[in-house]
């Protein structure tokens, strides 16, 4: 009763805003955060969520609230955090390939930063030298489930390598810069812990050589499941093992060491849904095709990444199953699903896309000039809407004509 109840208040939050829809559960959010900081036992352990996931002001309302910090990746970010209320003090700034003028203009913000390459550190040095930086080590580990979320290997555009370290040491020597923390992040959708624990050991090699480090963040990567059967990582064995690690590392070194990690997807994927509305079922010779009222404009992880997300019919959830494809409205080929068992399927149903909170609206696109879904967030089981659908004068807002 409870999951018939649950698709009738899906469907009636569908028709009261549209589709195509995202929707995202505050509850969810706060246990998935509770259970990652529950896992952890050590003395000191700092949460930062990583924005770029899910960026709607509301959102990070909520995880400043949890008493979480923030992990941007952008000037902007770190605007809407401050926004959002974070404090300057709460922002860590991990940037890529990004001009001395934005690393200055956050500075002046007064968060934290995080610097990945060896002229920036130099330059920061030289220009700003009272502040303390955090330093991203690539360790040159092969991580993750696709290559392009992969970011620790040895070919990967992210942070400093670990076999330039005496460079670095000769530049923070010399320039007399404060290393206040060192930071590494293997990649996403990461499933075996000895992959953070073989990164920690690299990189507690890299903190014993600066007296001033005060924190080690080892980012994110923890997968959760897609579909059912799916693997996923066990985020109680992880958080009882690595604190195990940690806390030793820290006693060996007479030093309390702070933790810090990046947790994203971990927290606001599996809170997310995104519903479309079926425009057309196609029959062609060789398959079904269900067209919805969208494409990879809104969603493009599944041609982005191979990305698996569970479709339902919520329309008709008891209806036979047969065998379709999921395809979307663009001009060119967006397909979210093929050959996939999903309750027989009519025109004008609604389909529920699960695991939509990480990664979706915030990859999203005008392509098309097709405008931008509405999002709403449950809070005490009402529907708040937290972004208004976009009309034609957003399209045109910055157009000059």
């Amino acid at each position: 009763m409870e999951q018939a109840e649950m698709v009738l208040d899906n469907i009636r939050i569908c028709e009261e805003f549209g589709t195509p829809l995202f929707v995202y559960n505050e509850d969810k959010m706060k246990s998935q955060y509770h259970k990652f900081v529950n896992a952890f036992d050590v003395p000191a352990l700092r949460v930062h969520y990583a924005c770029k996931a899910l960026s709607n002001i509301n959102v990070l309302r909520l995880f400043k609230d949890l008493g979480s910090g923030l992990d941007c990746v952008s000037l902007q970010e770190v605007q809407l955090g401050l926004k959002a209320g974070f404090k300057p003090e709460d922002i860590l700034y991990t940037p890529n390939n990004v001009s001395e003028d934005e690393y200055k203009d956050v500075i002046d913000l007064g968060v934290k930063i995080n610097v990945d390459n060896l002229q920036m550190l130099e330059c920061l040095g030289v220009e700003c030298p009272h502040v303390p930086v955090c330093i991203r080590i690539n360790p040159h580990l092969m991580a993750g489930g696709n290559r392009n979320i992969s970011v620790g290997h040895i070919d990967s555009k992210f942070g400093i390598s670990i076999h330039q370290l005496p460079l670095i040491q000769r530049i923070v020597n010399s320039l007399n810069i404060d290393v206040e923390g060192i930071h590494v992040h293997t990649g996403s959708d990461i499933i075996d812990s000895e992959i953070f624990i073989k990164a920690a050991e690299l990189v507690f090699a890299v903190v014993e050589k600066f007296d001033s480090v005060k924190y080690v963040d080892f980012g994110s990567g923890f997968k959760i499941k897609y579909k059912e059967g799916d693997l996923s990582t066990d985020i109680d064995r992880f958080g009882e093992l690595f604190s195990k690690v940690f806390i030793k590392f820290s006693k060996d070194h007479n030093k309390d060491y702070e933790l810090k990690f990046e947790p994203g997807k971990f927290l606001v994927s599996e809170a997310g849904d995104f519903f479309t509305k079926v425009n057309v079922v196609k029959q062609t010779t060789s398959c079904t095709f269900i067209g919805v009222d969208s494409g990879f404009n809104h969603l493009i992880r599944p041609m982005f990444y191979n990305a698996h997300h569970e479709i339902e019919n919520i329309s008709n959830p008891n209806g036979a199953k047969k065998v379709y494809s999921v395809v979307g409205y663009i001009c060119e080929t967006d397909t979210f699903a093929s050959d996939r068992l999903i309750s027989e399927v009519r025109t004008g149903d609604i389909l529920r896309f699960k695991n939509s909170g990480a990664y979706c609206f915030s990859m999203a696109s005008n392509y098309n000039s097709r405008f931008r879904p509405a999002e709403v967030l449950l809070s005490n089981g009402e529907p708040k809407l937290i972004r208004k659908r976009e009309t034609l004068d957003d399209l045109l807002r910055n157009q000059i004509y």
